[in-house]
């Protein structure tokens, strides 16, 4: 079983939450996780770059002089790549840089790089945090009583406006619910921060 500290907003733990490692598959599968990351990267790829190549710029194919005789270089048609107004060498097409992966296979690397948090010491559970209006000093001052000075998931059972507004505007802050988490997410955040209503979410306890 693994321990996981529980904090109150004011930085102190008050607790342990003891994890069975099975729940998120016993050990850290690296390669799965990488792929996983390599896929969420190509999928925010757009892939709309487009140049002309010299068939697809306006200009005759006519050769613009004779091969011999004149004093110039041998010169093609004016579409040439070597020309101004010319066709690109290697002209870029639309493409699709989009990679598919099972549902399987991204739940399960999610719940190695939740794993990897855990066995890492980054991945805290928070108590009793609740706002009733957006107040971005207080999310902050709840994040400094964690010591938390880098990237960090900040991750709700469920929606929340009055948090996720006070959160937006703190750099380096992203705020999921546990339902939306992705590999991707967990593994490039430094710290990991998971209210206990999103904690029993996770580890599949009732509500």
């Amino acid at each position: 079983m693994l321990e996981v500290p529980v904090y109150n907003i004011d930085g102190r733990q008050i607790d342990t939450w003891k994890v069975d490692e099975a729940v998120f598959g016993g050990q850290v599968n690296a390669s799965l996780l990488k792929q996983a990351i390599v896929t969420y990267h190509a999928n925010r790829r757009v892939g709309t770059a487009s140049t002309k190549s010299r068939g697809m710029v306006a200009g005759s194919t006519r050769k613009l002089y004779r091969q011999k005789g004149t004093g110039n270089a041998r010169r093609g048609a004016i579409r040439t790549n070597i020309m101004r107004g010319g066709g690109v060498t290697f002209a870029k097409t639309p493409r699709d840089f989009r990679k598919a992966m099972p549902k399987k296979m991204r739940k399960a690397a999610l719940r190695s790089a939740i794993l990897a948090k855990i066995l890492g010491q980054d991945l805290m559970v928070l108590e009793g945090l609740k706002m009733d209006a957006p107040k971005t000093r207080q999310m902050a001052g709840v994040l400094r009583n964690l010591k938390i000075e880098r990237t960090c998931l900040l991750t709700l059972g469920q929606r929340d406006p009055n948090i996720y507004l006070s959160a937006r505007n703190i750099p380096d802050v992203t705020v999921r619910i546990a339902e939306e988490l992705n590999a991707f997410d967990v593994a490039t955040r430094r710290k990991m921060v998971v209210t206990s209503e999103a904690m029993k979410t996770l580890t599949g306890q009732e509500s």
